[in-house]
């Protein structure tokens, strides 16, 4: 698999959300990531860049609405903060305060289920 080190025997392929409406939840994050639809059914809907690129995002359904901060969230990084955050909250998301300083290079929306995520500054690399 591309990307993988020599010797690893496991790599990154994707992250399941818990979804309380899971069409409207995939197609959200397919307009905020340009993504599409890859599989769809009533207890699981796939989305990605395509078939053969990972990581991607699997909604399965629950019964209850989202009550607490996640534990895990996504991280973008955009060519432009300040458009993506507009083009994002345009899309359905809201701005959430979880006590975040002020001074903080990263806006945190949440998605129309309530998981929040950061939109960051722009990125060339995982540690600038």
């Amino acid at each position: 698999m591309p990307g993988r080190p020599a010797g690893t025997a496991v790599s990154f392929y994707g992250i399941v959300v818990d979804a309380h409406d899971l069409p409207s939840l995939a197609r959200f994050w397919c307009q905020v990531l340009d993504w599409e639809v890859l599989f769809e059914a009533d207890d699981e809907i796939v989305i990605g860049a395509d078939k053969s690129a990972v990581p991607g995002i699997t909604f399965v359904p629950v019964p209850e609405k989202k009550t607490v901060k996640n534990r895990l969230h996504i991280d973008l990084a955009p060519d432009d903060q300040a458009v993506e955050v507009e083009r994002i909250i345009g899309l359905g998301a809201r701005r959430v305060d979880i006590g975040q300083r002020a001074d903080v290079r990263w806006v945190l929306p949440a998605d129309p289920e309530g998981n929040e995520f950061c939109v960051l500054t722009p990125k060339n690399s995982l540690i600038d």
